[in-house]
């Protein structure tokens, strides 16, 4: 069994793969291509849910694992956070991935699209590897928000916040590839570097870098952690 990494960009892409050693191998997709190091695919699938979705649903269908189908997807990136618990630079794993704004506005406010009585607003990771990869890495687990507009505004982020309470982070890709990989059948998990503050938006005091490195650092640990799920799981299953 293989492991689908599905990041935005191609510099997330590149920081995951540098946490794994041996050689590298492309695999074309349409319009992607899977960089491929040992039991780890990692794809950039493009920024947004749609485009996760789609990228995430053409890999899990292209065939490029069927000797060693894939028994993981985990959805990766840097993203904003909103609590000091999660600094710049810091990791955060997603006991939950919720989309935060598919829904419908309403005279008393937002409501989500479960409300509204079709779909899905949340999807839950494996406790027990949530449990496993925030211990490998010394990160905190919660809930991470998927967003099509990043947030740009303490009002925003306040009102974030009070629909999900105990969110320690946004990002825009977690909900659609957890779509695509709970309709073909896979778990799903989400892993977030943290690159800047939920709010107003200020690139002065984004540390992007410090985000790559400690996602590149958080893979390298929790490597041994995904392979030996993965197997493991399949395996009882």
């Amino acid at each position: 069994m293989r492991v689908l990494v599905v990041t935005a960009v191609p510099v997330e892409r590149d920081a995951v793969t540098r946490a794994f050693g041996g050689a590298e191998e492309r695999v074309a997709l349409p319009g992607a291509e899977l960089h491929r190091r040992g039991a780890f695919d990692v794809l950039a699938g493009g920024a947004g849910p749609a485009a996760a979705a789609a990228a995430t649903a053409f890999a899990l269908a292209s065939g490029a694992s069927a000797s060693a189908p894939y028994g993981l997807v985990v959805s990766a990136g840097i993203g904003g956070a909103f609590t000091p618990v999660t600094p710049l630079g810091s990791l955060i794993v997603a006991d939950g991935i919720v989309a935060a704004d598919l829904g419908a506005e309403a005279a008393d406010g937002f409501l989500p699209v479960t409300a509204l009585g079709f779909g899905r607003d949340r999807f839950t990771p494996p406790p027990a590897l949530v449990r496993e990869v925030a211990a490998a890495t010394g990160a905190p687990a919660g809930p991470v928000l998927t967003v099509s507009t990043v947030t740009g505004s303490a009002e925003r982020a306040g009102a974030l916040l009070a629909a999900h309470p105990g969110a320690l982070a946004e990002a825009m890709e977690g909900f659609g590839v957890a779509e695509a990989a709970a309709r073909a059948g896979v778990p799903v998990l989400e892993v977030r570097a943290v690159s800047n503050a939920v709010g107003p938006r200020d690139r002065d005091a984004w540390r992007i870098g410090d985000a790559l490195a400690a996602l590149t650092d958080a893979f390298g640990k929790a490597a041994p952690v995904l392979e030996g799920w993965n197997s493991h799981e399949n395996l009882e299953g």
